[in-house]
Formats: C-alpha cells, structure tokens, sequence
C-alpha cells in the first residue's frame, strides 16, 4: 500500500511539473522578444559609453600633445643663447620629440574605434608613448655639464 502511495505521488510531482513548465510557443516568442530588446538597449548602452571613453580620452590626450608644443616652444626659446655646441646637440634632441609628439598626435588623430578589446590595447600602448615622450621632455631639462 505504501508503495502505491509513493508512486502515485511521484506520478502526480512529476505531471504537475510537466505541465507548470510548458508555455505555449507565444509566451516562448515573447520572452524572447523581451530579451532581444533588452539585450539592443544593453549594448547601446554600452557602445554609447565605449565612444564616450574614446572621445575623453582623445580629450586628455590632445591636451598633453598642445601642453607638450609649448614645451618645446619654450626650449626652442630657452637655447636660443646657448654655446654653439650645446645648442646643436639641444636642438637635435628636440626636433626629435617635437616629431615624436607628432608622431602620436597623427597616431591618435587615425585612431578608429573598431572593438573594446582593440582600443584597450591602443590605448595602452599610447599611453606608454606618452609616457615615454614625458620622459624624453624631463631628459632634456638635465644638463649634463662635466
């Protein structure tokens, strides 16, 4: 007697399950209607912040690349009364970073957003450049006199 007891109940657990699970092929198209567009606004959100990074940063940047032309403007200026010798040397060790940095303005100006993996990429290396210009600019203000 238990043992139809039990199996009449494990019948009836799995039939009501069976059946709560079902929907009907318009509930199916529904639901997933529901998540398409759930998904679109997702990702518009998301490329709309993606471009919204991209254009910040382009921002910052060129604002580096402007402060960096002053610089040189001002070494320019600086070595102008400088010995004959140092200015030469000084004078080469700036026409290669003023063509570094714009080297890296035309870099960042061609710049086109294609995936967030590439531009994370992109922007990693630009920033090491940068980091390095920045390096070359504090360079230059030593003056190694012996």
């Amino acid at each position: 007697m238990k043992k139809n007891v039990i199996i009449l109940s494990a019948t009836l657990f799995i039939t009501s399950a069976i059946l709560t699970s079902c929907n009907t092929p318009s509930d199916k198209v529904e639901e997933a209607t529901e998540n398409v567009t759930e998904a679109k606004k997702d990702l518009e959100k998301a490329n709309e912040e993606y471009q919204i990074e991209i254009e910040n940063y382009r921002k910052e940047t060129s604002d580096k690349i402007s402060d960096n032309e002053k610089i040189i403007a001002d070494f320019k200026a600086k070595i102008e009364h400088e010995k004959k010798d140092i200015k030469a040397e000084s004078e080469k060790k700036i026409a290669q970073i003023e063509q570094r940095n714009k080297e890296l303005k035309q870099k960042m100006d061609e710049y086109k957003a294609e995936s967030k993996e590439k531009w994370e990429k992109f922007k990693t290396e630009f920033s090491h450049d940068m980091d390095e210009l920045g390096n070359a600019f504090k360079d230059l203000t030593v003056k190694n006199v012996k």
